[in-house]
This record gives structure tokens, C-alpha cells and sequence, in this order.
């Protein structure tokens, strides 16, 4: 046995067969329910489904699915075979279907009936250098009735394949907020320390695994949070980490199967699972979870009673300081945490926020800041946070873009994804956000989420984005783009940006406000910063030269 994903799952099945692995709830469905045994039964026999259409050691699979047990089944099985399973973005339009498959090589492709229209027009639109790869797509596995109908056919049991390796792959299909789609390859035993709980919880008393036959012990033991929910699509990374983290624990991952998010469904499953921990992606999920919490507390507390709920974990977005707060006064038992990392380097740290609201990191010996030539700043500048130790292989089929992301140091591998941080006097570090959406506006950078922070701390604002357009004297122009919150009346300009200065300095605080219904934002809950600054040049706020 090998920190292989597939074996370790398989040993937590082993120890705890009739423990409940999945529960699977939704506003208009019956909930579902899987022990480990059942759930590993099923993945047993969906790993058969592939293995009939020659999938195989290394090949890719697609999860082209919404949240449910089919997403999981997949996924587990495609481990079980040694096979790659790739996340993918249900909202895709057909031409960035068509480029996933293409760049991933997939092999197969596991979706919902409501999108195989949509699967079928991206692999005719293959191209043929490909289609030799691709040619099981025109037949993809679709989730419904005829799925349940293959797994009855095949029989249960696992398929012989040989010894699994802790080198197998593991694939992290990231856009970030800019850029095309890129594939993030992991060693299982990378991404299992890195972000699945191998490295254990020591102030908890679950220490770090040395063998991968201590999993057995530690799943006897158990986990100080065994039931947890991540409030956002499994294509998200930090959610299929959750799932991972919940299964690899033997504890119960809860999933919420509705399409779109509504935050009271979402406090039922909480409180109704006596789910323990539950992640959310910024203020996108925690907002609208704190206005429903406030709202039916007085109408219906025993709906609300989320005396289980340890901690709200933030990944993937920022929580702004007064969604921080709203949650922290009503749930003051509950830890509401941001946590900290990224595709290329797994979980790194959370964050807090200081008292002049600058953010924080607390991370460890493996974390540092490195400048321009790869070489640590000295106290007081800023550079490229990098991280070393269980990281990333590289990028799937870009090697140029991988040793640029993964370069080697003095004979040390180093993961350094873009994110610009400042090292303090002290030695701790200011996290200042990802250089690809900074803004240069006269020469000074402006980072997108620090304004952010600032913005949506307005009593009158619910959500916000902060852009650059292009302006004739400055180069870029920073402009705030705001969703008001319902019913509180709309401040004016020079309001918004006089509390913003209080917080900001002069050249950071918006020189345009740009009111929108709703901010637009990625299905992973991440800004949709494209669409932002093209709302804000449209409004006819940008100058250009």
C-alpha cells in the first residue's frame, strides 16, 4: 500500500464499511444516503462502465456534472483505475468544451443529460489530430436511468490492474480569474499532504501520517470535524479537497445537489446534517448565508440550530471584514476562518487581518517571498510568494509554462503561481493578491481584492469588484463595480469614496462607481473580473489615450 488515493480510500472502507461516507440532499429531491461500503460497491462498478470503454491507467476522464453521488463515484473509480479524472466547468459553451478535451486528451466523459447536447457538439468539433483520443466521447456516460442500468450490468467487485503507485496523477483543472483553462498535475502523495489531511491537525492530537497504514488507526481514532459540507460546485478545487479530506477521514461528506445556491436550503442541510465544518467561497456564499441566518433565526431557530457548526472556512475568495464580523456575532461558537492557497500549491495557510486591515499569513517554515531572480526579499519588500515541499509536478502539456511556475532553487523545487506578498520586519507576511489583476495606475499598483475588502465594508453595498480601465493620464483608472444591498438607499460617489479613504490610500480609493443588479462571477464564486471591466468601459468610464 502507497499514499495512493484509491488505496487509502480503500483502506477507510475497511475499517469503517457501514459508516455513512455521502449524503446528498436538494430542495426538490428525496436525500440520498451511501455507507462507505456502498459508495465503494458503486465506484467499483463505475470504474467497470470506464474499463469497458478502454479507459485505462493515465487516461482522462472528464466530470462534466453538477454536485451529486455520480460526481464522486466517478471520481473515486477513476483512482480505483489509475485514471486521471479532470474537472470540468458545467457552464462551458461548446468551443471551451471542445479546447478542454483537446488539451486534457480526454478519454471519456461522465455528464448530465441537460448537457450532452453541448458534450456531442464539442467532440464533432474535435480536431482530427485528437479525435483517435476522443473517439469514446461520442458515447458518453450520462447520469440518470441509463447510468443506473450500466452499473446493474456490470458486477461489483474490484478490477485487477496491478500495483497503485503514490506517483500516479492527480489533475487540478484551473482558469483562475484571467486565461485559458490549465491543467495542474499533482503526485497523489503530493496532493494528499499537501491538501487532502495527510499532514494531520498536531494541535488537534492527529499527527502527520509516515506510513500509509496508519490511516487505519486514524480512522479508528477519528477526526476532530467528521461531517462536512462545501457550499460550492465540485469543480471547484477546494471542494473536491473537502470531499477528499471528509472521505479520507471516514467521516461524512454532505453535498448540496441544487443547481443554483439558496442560502436557506443551504442552512437546513447545515443544521439538518449537523455538519461540523463547511467552506464557503468569499463573500459570494457567506453574505447571502448571513442576511438568511439573521432573517429566520427569529422564525424558525430549530432550522437554524447550527450548534454543530465548528468552522465557516473561506477558500478561494477573501471574507470581507464585515461579512467576518456578521457571521463571528451570529454563530459565536463557530471559527470563521480564511483560509489560504492555491491550484499550484495547495492548502499554504489562512489568513487574518490586521489592524490597519491588511492581510496576514500564517503559513509555515515551506512558505517564503522571493523577488524578480528567485532569491528571498529582504524585510520590508515585496516579491512573489512561493512555496516548496509536497507541491505540483507542473503543468499538463506545458513545460515552458511549468518551469516558469516550478523552477528549481539551489537543487529545491519551488511553486510560485503569481500571488505578490510583502515580508514584514518581523518576519511574518502581508499577502497583497495576484499580480495578474493588479492595477497600475500611475505607476502605483492597486490590488483588486484589498479595495474590495474596503468596498463591501459599506453598510449600503452588498457585493463589489475593482477593476482597471485604460485612462489617458494615469494608464489605468481604478473603478469600483457595486451591487447595492436590497433596500438601503444609494449613497453617492463622493460618499463611498470618502470611506474608502479612511481605510485606503489616495490612489487606491475608486475614481468611478459603476451600480450593477448583481456582480457576475465565476461558478467557482471567484470574481469575473472580465466581465467587470467590460460592464465598467461600457458605462463610459474609461479614458483612453
Amino acid at each position: 500500500m502507497e499514499f495512493n488515493l484509491a488505496d487509502l480510500f480503500e483502506a477507510v472502507v475497511g475499517t469503517v464499511p457501514d459508516a455513512e461516507a455521502l449524503v446528498c440532499g436538494s430542495s426538490d429531491a428525496p436525500t440520498i444516503r451511501r455507507t462507505y461500503a456502498e459508495l465503494d460497491d458503486r465506484a467499483d462498478r463505475v470504474s467497470r462502465v470506464l474499463a469497458a470503454r478502454g479507459v485505462g491507467p493515465g487516461d482522462r476522464v472528464g466530470l462534466h456534472l453538477f454536485n451529486g453521488p455520480e460526481f464522486i463515484e466517478a471520481m473515486l473509480a477513476s483512482y480505483k483505475l489509475r485514471a486521471i479524472p479532470v474537472n470540468v466547468n458545467y457552464r462551458y459553451v461548446a468551443e471551451e468544451l471542445r479546447y478542454l478535451i483537446e488539451d486534457s486528451a480526454m478519454a471519456a466523459i461522465v455528464t448530465e443529460p441537460d448537457l450532452l447536447a453541448v458534450v456531442r457538439e464539442a467532440v464533432g468539433a474535435t480536431s482530427t489530430s485528437t479525435s483517435a483520443l476522443v473517439s469514446t466521447l461520442a458515447e458518453p456516460i450520462v447520469r440518470g436511468d441509463r447510468y443506473e442500468e450500466e452499473l446493474e450490468a456490470h458486477p461489483g467487485g474490484r478490477l485487477d490492474i496491478g500495483p497503485r503507485s503514490a506517483d500516479d496523477h492527480y489533475i487540478l483543472y484551473t482558469g483562475g480569474t484571467t486565461g485559458r483553462p490549465k491543467g495542474v498535475v499533482w503526485r497523489h502523495e503530493d496532493i494528499y499532504f499537501a491538501s487532502l489531511g495527510g499532514r494531520g491537525t498536531p494541535s488537534k492530537g492527529v499527527p502527520m501520517l509516515t506510513a500509509p497504514e496508519q490511516i487505519v488507526d486514524r480512522v479508528r481514532r477519528g477526526d476532530p470535524i467528521m461531517r462536512r459540507l462545501p457550499l460550492c460546485p465540485l469543480i471547484h478545487g477546494g471542494a473536491m479537497w473537502v470531499a477528499l479530506q471528509s472521505l479520507l477521514v471516514g467521516g461524512a461528506l454532505v453535498l448540496d445537489a441544487d443547481r443554483h445556491f439558496d442560502p436557506v436550503t443551504a442552512l437546513r442541510l447545515l443544521a439538518g446534517e449537523r455538519v461540523e465544518l463547511t467552506m464557503v467561497i468569499g463573500d459570494a456564499t457567506a453574505r447571502p448565508l448571513a442576511d438568511a441566518l439573521g432573517r429566520l433565526r427569529a422564525d424558525d431557530p430549530a432550522a437554524c440550530d447550527l450548534s454543530s457548526l465548528q468552522v465557516i472556512a473561506s477558500g478561494g475568495a477573501v471574507l470581507s471584514a464585515s461579512v467576518k464580523a456578521e457571521l463571528r456575532a451570529l454563530l459565536p461558537g463557530t471559527a470563521v476562518v480564511d483560509t489560504f492557497g492555491a491550484s499550484e500549491t495547495g492548502g499554504q495557510g489562512r489568513l487574518t487581518r490586521a489592524a490597519d486591515g491588511a492581510l496576514r499569513l500564517v503559513t509555515d517554515e515551506q512558505t517564503a517571498v522571493l523577488d524578480d531572480h528567485l532569491r528571498p526579499v529582504a524585510p520590508g519588500r515585496t516579491g512573489r510568494l512561493a512555496r516548496s515541499g509536497f507541491i505540483p509536478i507542473g503543468y499538463h502539456g506545458d513545460p515552458v509554462r511549468s518551469a516558469a511556475t516550478f523552477p528549481v532553487i539551489d537543487g529545491v523545487r519551488w511553486s510560485v503561481p503569481g500571488d505578490l506578498a510583502r515580508l514584514e520586519p518581523d518576519g511574518t507576511i502581508i499577502l497583497l493578491g495576484r499580480g495578474s489583476t493588479s492595477i497600475n495606475t500611475g505607476g502605483e499598483k492597486v490590488f483588486p481584492e484589498e479595495v474590495e475588502n474596503v468596498v463591501k465594508g459599506h453598510p449600503a453595498v452588498y457585493d463589489a469588484m475593482v477593476v482597471g480601465v485604460p485612462d489617458e493620464r494615469f494608464g489605468e483608472r481604478v473603478v469600483a463595480v457595486v451591487a447595492g444591498r436590497p433596500g438601503a438607499p444609494v449613497p453617492s460617489d463622493d460618499e463611498l469614496a470618502a470611506a474608502a479613504r479612511i481605510h485606503l490610500a489616495g490612489y487606491k480609493v475608486p475614481r468611478a462607481w459603476v451600480w450593477v443588479d448583481h456582480c457576475q462571477r465565476l461558478p467557482t464564486g471567484k470574481p469575473d473580473y472580465g466581465w467587470a471591466r467590460q460592464v465598467a468601459i461600457d458605462r463610459g468610464v474609461a479614458s483612453p489615450p
